[in-house]
């Protein structure tokens, strides 16, 4: 103790205990909260080794500085910073079973609006161990406990840490590409920087690759664009005839289900059905369901859902398009293409600040003409979570907008309530619905907030029908991504009838599954629930077809679901995939109808070869897309490039009133078709948020604009 006590008031001596406990933390890391998939003596002791050499040489530049009031303050804050990166990559491994990557860090601005209920839902008590070595040491020099070095450290010092570093990072990194060959060439999954080189060295990787990607951006010519062009065309799928065509003219509502996942459809817990009403939807007779339709998400989540969506372009490797690349990348997306081919109005409800994911600057970019953000809701008081408006006061809040909307419009339903952490007030909850007992909170309330979402939707559709809108439009509703993360898979899994002990990666694969509906009312009863594998990439051309639009003049990786050309190898932004037989996970093939390992040979062995070169090349032509905005250089027939100065968000209600007016008694919109009436009151909830007074002094009230209108 007496040499530990002597130790800390020397440089060098508190410049090891640092970074001692710095390599103590992140050692706790790896095993406590990161799953890096170690295995053998090898792997570990790399693992063990691998925080040593950024940490020496980071705090090592605090040498560099001979005073001791810039020496102490220097180490301090790197020691401080390097921690703020340790744990804001386990908060966020905690939701995304992956690593903070610098796109990721600077989109947060754009993100960071609403995560803090989440956030807070994903700390654990374990974490103070991260922050309490930093809390002793400031107690320790504020009372002098530790005192200051006056005696400089000679640039040679300094410098042979440096050199130390640099040779044990070289030797780290010498013994992590013994064991993962072409370990920085072959970086599909981050986990593997992490686990062979630490996350420091991650960090700097990917912001390497950042500025890789930033310089091909400014450097892309138009000739880049011909080789995606070609296998586009190559792999477009001729739409089917007695498909094609059967929604043309009709209103399109997109529902996007927020974490909504396949297992969700038809199950019952307790004797009851989580989602009665989507069941229902599921399997009539107007509704074309798809159970093996995958999400293909990345780190964007949502917002990669709905640029696949939208586009029929994947999401980035890395980050999220939306809020890296989405204020100044040219698409050609959904609302762009309904308005020029076929005279669509577009619109997204969303009771979520504008700014969440970029959307404010993306919408714009796509042609969305309305975006009713949480701006145009009152989400005061208990009528929020940490998301944005609950969903059954979105959809009967959205009907005042929604109204005055020219048809036939394409609009997009932004659902919150079904989120992470899936907290919902007590006044919320069905008392007749039970949920399960697993012992995590968050896979027992899943299931609560999923219940919570369907009878949004039933309140939602019962309206449509009252305001004449159901029979006369088409409804796409599909789940973004997994709302259960893998990390909590194997605590679903007995709710699932399912083991833990024999929960393998085939079943987190497996549950990529999302729903799927195509409910095109009054099409002939001929729908039906189809066994197609599909993803979310071939949603747009697949609403394309049956809106009457062909897809094939413009650039889309996906393909019509309906179509016998479609493409049934599903590409998962790690470069995974799954098709009707096999499930290729890190290389690793299992068969789906046992769930287990195979060692393909001979033909089956040239034909997953044939299909992980095809879903490489898918996904870096699409990165090339986005990451290069090639798609400035390409005009398909009567496309318009899109001028997104010519829409603003701030006044979407007069715009559209105006619209009315100027068009008279040409007007299409729902109000105009009432006699110039509205229809809200023909919207009936139960959300107790509005069948009671509120108790909050500080409660903006949102004037219905219709009680001024004449």
């Amino acid at each position: 103790m007496k040499k530990l006590s002597a130790m800390k008031d020397t440089r060098m001596g508190l410049f090891t205990i640092l970074v001692f406990l710095f390599w103590l933390k992140t050692i706790f890391a790896y095993f406590v909260d990161f799953r890096l998939g170690t295995t053998g003596i090898f792997q570990y002791l790399i693992l063990l080794i691998n925080p040593l050499a950024t940490a020496i040489f980071l705090f090592g530049i605090a040498f560099y500085f001979k005073r001791s009031r810039f020496f102490y303050p220097i180490l301090g804050g790197l020691y401080i910073a390097n921690t703020v990166l340790l744990y804001l990559n386990v908060i966020y491994f905690r939701e995304f079973t992956d690593f903070m990557t610098v796109a990721t860090m600077t989109g947060y601005s754009k993100v960071n609006q609403g995560l803090s209920g989440s956030s807070l839902a994903l700390t654990n008590i374990h974490d103070v161990l991260y922050w309490i070595d930093i809390v002793v040491i400031i107690a320790l020099m504020l009372f002098r406990k530790i005192k200051f070095d006056p005696r400089a450290v000679n640039h040679r010092m300094a410098f042979s840490l440096t050199s130390i570093a640099l040779l044990m990072f070289g030797i780290n990194l010498s013994l992590g590409e013994m064991d993962r060959p072409q370990l920085l060439t072959r970086t599909f999954d981050r986990t593997y920087i992490v686990k062979y080189l630490g996350l420091d060295a991650f960090t700097v990787y990917d912001g390497v690759k950042s500025q890789h990607t930033n310089n091909l951006r400014a450097s892309a010519t138009k000739s880049q664009l011909k080789v995606v062009k070609k296998f586009t065309d190559s792999h477009y799928a001729a739409p089917k005839k007695s498909m094609y065509g059967i929604a043309k003219g009709r209103n399109v509502f997109v529902i996007h289900l927020e974490s909504f996942q396949q297992f969700l459809i038809d199950k019952k817990i307790n004797g009851q059905e989580v989602t009665p009403f989507l069941n229902s939807i599921y399997h009539g007779s107007n509704t074309y369901s798809f159970d093996n339709f995958f999400h293909q998400v990345g780190q964007g989540k949502t917002s990669d859902a709905e640029n696949m969506l939208e586009t029929s372009t994947y999401g980035l490797s890395q980050g999220s398009l939306f809020a890296t690349l989405g204020s100044d990348n040219t698409f050609q997306a959904a609302p762009a293409i309904l308005k020029q081919r076929a005279g669509y109005t577009s619109a997204v409800f969303h009771g979520n600040v504008a700014s969440f994911w970029n959307r404010n600057n993306v919408y714009k970019n796509m042609g969305y003409q309305y975006f009713f953000d949480a701006s145009y809701y009152d989400t005061s008081g208990d009528k929020s979570t940490g998301y944005g408006l609950k969903d059954k006061l979105l959809f009967n809040d959205s009907v005042k907008y929604l109204q005055h909307l020219q048809q036939p419009f394409y609009v997009k339903y932004i659902t919150v309530t079904n989120h992470f952490p899936y907290t919902l007030d007590s006044e919320d909850t069905d008392p007749n619905f039970k949920t399960v007992d697993t012992g995590t909170t968050a896979v027992d309330n899943y299931f609560v907030t999923a219940h919570y979402l369907d009878q949004s939707l039933k309140e939602f559709f019962t309206y449509l029908k009252k305001a004449g809108l159901y029979k006369n439009s088409m409804f796409v509703i599909y789940g973004d991504h997994y709302g259960i993360s893998d990390s909590e898979n194997k605590k679903l899994a007995s709710v699932l009838g399912k083991s833990a002990d024999d929960w393998t990666d085939y079943d987190d694969a497996q549950l990529q599954r999302v729903p799927l509906m195509f409910l095109i009312p009054g099409s002939g009863n001929n729908g039906k629930i189809y066994h197609t594998y599909g993803g979310e990439i071939d949603v747009l051309p697949t609403m394309m077809h049956l809106l009457g639009i062909s897809s094939k003049r413009y650039i889309q990786f996906g393909t019509d679901l309906f179509s016998s050309q479609h493409d049934q190898v599903v590409a998962f932004r790690n470069q995974d995939f799954v098709t009707p037989n096999y499930t290729s996970i890190s290389g690793v093939i299992y068969s789906n109808s046992t769930g287990k390992v195979v060692k393909p040979t001979g033909k089956l062995k040239k034909q997953l070869a044939k299909d992980a070169k095809k879903v490489s090349t898918e996904l870096d032509l699409s990165d090339s897309i986005n990451e290069k905005n090639l798609l400035r250089f390409y005009h398909p027939k009567g496309f318009k490039t899109v001028n997104a100065a010519k829409y603003s968000y701030s006044n979407g209600l007069d715009q559209a009133i105006d619209i009315e007016k100027k068009l008279k008694t040409k007007s299409t919109s729902v109000y105009s078709e009432n006699n110039n009436k509205s229809t809200a009151s023909e919207y009936i909830t139960d959300a107790p948020e509005l069948n009671h007074s509120s108790t909050d002094s500080n409660r903006i009230k949102i004037t219905n604009p219709d009680d001024n209108k004449n």
